[in-house]
């Protein structure tokens, strides 16, 4: 059975952390694939902020095509809105039942865990992929001995899509944090620049 690592994210855009944390992941543990999952809405993020689903699909898409086991995915753009995490990994369940999926998620996410819906439910059935993140000493958590939390030694990158898109508005070069397909829709589409 394939075991599929989910990443979710606007991924607005996709830059190259997302990606060397991807490609850390599917290349150091026992995930074969990892699904880049464009999330349409996120409920703890203005909507407004955020590119068209097509246009941040097709980012991701451009950012993965060198990368066999990095995909892009749209799985939550049919699912009812705004959507939560236990309704994805039930839904590709469902869907892919010769699938083994996974969640990968950022230490600072794993902090505030337990405030997601159903994330007794998650824990119950699905492993946690943890990579570390930048803070004020160790993050611990009331999961770090949870036996389906998996904390993965994973470079530490700190580059947000925030800083990229403050930064094209200002005319900024942002060239070396994006993968040069990427960069170039951006580019040509003028997003971001207002």
């Amino acid at each position: 059975m394939k075991n599929i690592g989910l990443y979710f994210g606007t991924f607005n855009p996709i830059h190259i952390g997302h990606l060397i944390i991807a490609n850390h992941l599917v290349e150091n543990s026992d995930l074969d694939e990892i699904w880049m999952v464009v999330t349409p809405h996120n409920p703890f993020k203005k909507k407004s902020s955020l590119l068209d689903n097509h246009h941040r699909l097709e980012m991701v898409y451009l950012a993965t095509q060198e990368y066999d086991k990095i995909k892009p995915s749209d799985i939550e753009f049919k699912l009812p809105q705004p959507n939560y995490t236990i309704n994805t990994l039930a839904h590709v369940s469902e869907k892919y039942p010769e699938y083994n999926f996974s969640l990968i998620m950022g230490e600072d996410n794993l902090k505030s865990l337990h405030k997601w819906k159903n994330y007794e439910a998650i824990l119950e059935d699905y492993n946690i992929y943890v990579y570390p993140r930048i803070s004020e000493g160790v993050i611990e958590t009331q999961f770090d001995k949870h036996l389906k939390i998996h904390r993965v030694n994973a470079p530490i990158v700190e580059i947000s899509s925030t800083m990229i898109r403050n930064s094209i508005k200002l005319g900024k070069s942002v060239l070396p944090l994006l993968s040069n397909n990427v960069w170039k829709y951006i580019d040509e589409m003028n997003f971001y620049k207002k």
